[in-house]
């Protein structure tokens, strides 16, 4: 029963990114598909956690997670990516004939190759190589939100250019499959100078949040890299 704990939490993970991508899809409000992905974000830190706790990490944990996280991170977003290439052509899109918003599923693609490297890639235990999924299908799914919240924000109108959306597919999944180190929050101890950019880059983000709120998400984005050029640069 406990090992089932952990692998209940990232079956929640997975429902609620199939409930995103059926209302994605079903051309409902892109703002709940956001809100579901956040809850599988929830989820996805939770299991792991969860199973470290009850002492129950294993093989089968970790393959779920993975077909979870493709379903969540990396389907879902390349959908919003579809919707929001699309604009309002997407109420009236009913026959087969191709689009070019169906390349916003590249994405989707960029996802899966960089959860399947990541899984037997020994050397991203204490960093990363690439942009993080879950990082890149931050930045989609704030986009909705902003525009449904925040409509004001300085960003709002560059999302409303359907030129955006092919350069945001390729800048973010070439970001996904780049060997470019970036940091990982994993402490190994709490000591403030071993740790100096990762506190800046949570408290800067804290920061944000509380100044930006849904427009902070991809400012937080650019944070994180810059900051791990940082690291980079100081390491070398």
């Amino acid at each position: 029963m406990r090992g089932f704990i952990p692998n209940a939490l990232t079956l929640s993970n997975l429902l609620c990114g199939a409930l995103a991508l059926v209302a994605c899809l079903m051309g409902m409000d892109l703002s709940l598909s956001a809100f579901l992905i956040l809850m599988a974000a929830g989820f996805d830190f939770l299991d792991g956690m969860v199973a470290r706790a009850l002492g129950v990490s294993g093989e089968l944990g970790k393959q779920l997670d993975s077909l979870a996280d493709v379903i969540s991170f990396g389907l879902v977003p390349g959908a919003m990516l579809f919707r929001l290439w699309m604009g309002p052509e997407f109420i009236l899109y009913e026959s087969l004939e191709f689009h070019p918003a169906l390349f916003g599923f590249l994405f989707s693609a960029a996802a899966a190759y960089r959860l399947g490297k990541f899984n037997i890639d020994e050397s991203q235990s204490h960093g990363f190589k690439g942009l993080p999924t879950p990082a890149a299908s931050l930045f989609v799914l704030s986009i909705p939100l902003i525009q449904r919240f925040e409509p004001e924000s300085f960003l709002a109108p560059i999302f409303e250019t359907s030129s955006f959306y092919p350069v945001a597919m390729v800048c973010l999944s070439l970001a996904m499959l780049s060997n470019f180190p970036l940091i990982a929050l994993k402490f190994k101890s709490l000591k403030f100078k071993e740790n100096l950019l990762k506190y800046i880059l949570i408290l800067g983000s804290l920061v944000l949040v509380l100044i930006f709120h849904f427009t902070a998400i991809p400012i937080v984005l650019l944070l994180y890299l810059l900051i791990s050029i940082a690291d980079k640069l100081i390491d070398s």
